[in-house]
């Protein structure tokens, strides 16, 4: 009876997928099934500059699927749910390899949050219960002798349902969390070691329903940060600690943050000569009163709307757009040519347990550049939903890794709609096609792992499968620079892409080609840290390496 079951959601499942690509029209793309069991939820990612990928979930779970290693068990006395647990719940994922290295954390990690620092380690703040106040800490390594170290109690405030940026100076600013309307800097400094309040995250909650949580926060090009939070958004200086822009609502007024879980990016900064024009995108979410009707059982269609904002401008105003399909819990991937890939998500209900409906199991390619209306394409659909805690990164070599999906408190794979999900999946754009194999360039030198100083100019010697570049076809030449992003709950923290104009492309005989690209001159364009830099031909990308700013 089950297998039939079984059987019965998965042709339900290709008929959506199905009918949804006949609506919007079918793309490119492809996926790939990379593991079938990871072992744990993938509730959080982060890429490291070693080509890992740390996954975690949370401690109040239950014993996850795979356990730790040397016969090691967790003893926690304020766990809620087993306080004495062999189980992993958090794992290296090594791309190369294709393989899990289970890792031990300690406290509660739930609904936490983090970002890559500059010396490459992962810091990640918060969570749940005895995890509220802690910070953690991973240092990649190659011998697999790395795991997670944890410092109670240093947080100011609870953090749990934060969000985290990194800083021109390095530090982390980590705004919000449930009933903390604060932010606070980690590391602590001298004058800067307290938390403090900001009344716009208390003023943008829903009473019972919040929607103003995992708020969207970005570095603006003037060194400010945008801070959006449930429909409006506002410029703050955390050095004076000053509000210096109020924006408008967005248009409709519906949430866009957790439950209402929409996503958001800064759309790629283009480093030229001129002004730096800042943008952010704001896609889908759920309309007014969808979480309390959802939870009485009435799953309302989720937002099929964008919001984009100039936020720099004399009078900033939102621009609407309206996206092929309809989504919730969706997440947004800066791809390597500057499009934007919207991925994962439901098209009712909202982020919670078991309160979202509908999969959208198609994704959606945005092409900032193109004119409105033109601008959203759809990507082949894949047959297996992502519904709540699930995940999307970019990969070095231009794939975007999907991982995630848990809409139960537990881990349950029987008996509820959507099960608890433990695959892994590779979603290869349209760019990877064979088709476009005799466009994509290769980066000679420099070499993975350089260091770049501010206001360096930088050449880069590359190859081409066939030469195909002249006068015209130089001008598609782009160098691109990606902050890999910590990602949670449809928002991924401290992502950025820079687009560098080259210059001085020459022939070095054959398929070899040289080029020179000026790197920013300033921290706030750059914060330091590690930056996946890929070369971009024709809209087709390079594997990228690894460079650091320093």
């Amino acid at each position: 009876m089950m297998d039939m079951k079984k059987i019965v959601i998965g042709l339900s499942l290709m008929l959506v997928a199905m009918l949804q690509m006949i609506v919007v029209g079918a793309g490119g793309g492809k996926w790939d099934l990379l593991r079938s069991n990871i072992g744990v939820s993938a509730m959080h990612m982060q890429l490291l500059n070693n080509d890992r990928v740390v996954i975690f979930d949370l401690t109040d779970f239950g014993a996850s699927n795979i356990s730790l290693p040397n016969n090691r068990c967790r003893d926690n006395p304020k766990d809620l749910t087993l306080q004495h647990d062999c189980t992993a719940h958090s794992v290296e994922y090594n791309v190369a390899s294709n393989s899990i290295r289970p890792l031990f954390v300690y406290s509660n990690t739930w609904c936490s949050s983090g970002a890559a620092m500059p010396d490459g380690s992962l810091m990640q703040t918060g969570g749940f219960n005895d995890g509220y106040n802690t910070v953690r800490v991973f240092k990649p390594c190659n011998d697999n002798s790395c795991d997670w170290q944890e410092f109670s109690n240093v947080l100011k405030h609870r953090r749990w349902y934060a969000s985290n940026h990194i800083l021109p100076d390095g530090r982390q600013i980590i705004f919000g969390g449930r009933d903390r309307f604060s932010y606070e800097f980690y590391p602590k400094t001298s004058g800067a070691d307290l938390a403090v309040e900001l009344p716009f995250l208390k003023d943008t909650r829903d009473p019972t329903i919040e929607n103003n949580l995992y708020p969207f926060v970005f570095l603006n090009v003037d060194g400010n940060m945008f801070v959006f939070a449930n429909n409006r958004a506002i410029l703050f200086d955390y050095v004076r600690r000053v509000v210096v822009r109020n924006y408008p609502t967005i248009p409709g007024g519906d949430p866009r943050n957790y439950p209402s879980s929409g996503s958001a990016v800064l759309l790629p900064l283009r480093i030229s000569s001129g002004a730096i024009v800042a943008e952010v995108l704001v896609c889908g979410g759920a309309p007014k009163g969808s979480f309390t009707s959802a939870n009485n059982g009435n799953f309302v269609a989720a937002l099929n709307t964008c919001g984009r904002i100039r936020i720099n401008d004399p009078n900033p105003q939102w621009l609407m757009e309206t996206m092929p399909l309809a989504r919730v819990m969706g997440d947004m991937v800066l791809l390597p040519n500057g499009n934007v890939l919207i991925i994962n998500g439901a098209a009712a209900g909202t982020a919670g347990w078991g309160i979202a409906r509908n999969p959208v199991l198609t994704p959606l390619v945005y092409r900032p550049n193109n004119q409105p209306g033109s601008r959203f394409e759809a990507q082949t659909a894949t047959s297996i939903p992502r519904m709540y805690h699930s995940n999307a990164i970019l990969l070095r070599d231009g794939r975007v890794l999907v991982s995630g999906s848990n809409p139960n408190a537990y881990y349950t794979f029987t008996g509820v709609l959507y099960p608890t999900d433990l695959t892994m999946q590779a979603y290869s754009p349209e760019y990877l096609d064979p088709q476009f194999a005799s466009l994509r360039p290769n980066i000679v030198s420099p070499a993975s792992h350089s260091q770049l100083g501010y206001g360096q100019l930088l050449t880069i010697n590359f190859t081409l499968p066939q030469p195909t570049i002249n006068a015209t076809t130089a001008n598609s030449l782009t160098v691109s620079i990606a902050a890999p992003p910590f990602t949670t709950h449809s928002f991924s923290m401290n992502q950025r892409l820079l687009l560098l104009t080259t210059s001085n492309v020459t022939s070095l005989g054959g398929s070899n080609y040289q080029l020179r690209v000026s790197i920013p001159n300033s921290k706030i364009l750059a914060p330091p840290g590690y930056y996946l830099l890929f070369l971009v031909y024709q809209q087709v990308p390079s594997p990228g390496i690894w460079v650091q700013f320093k």
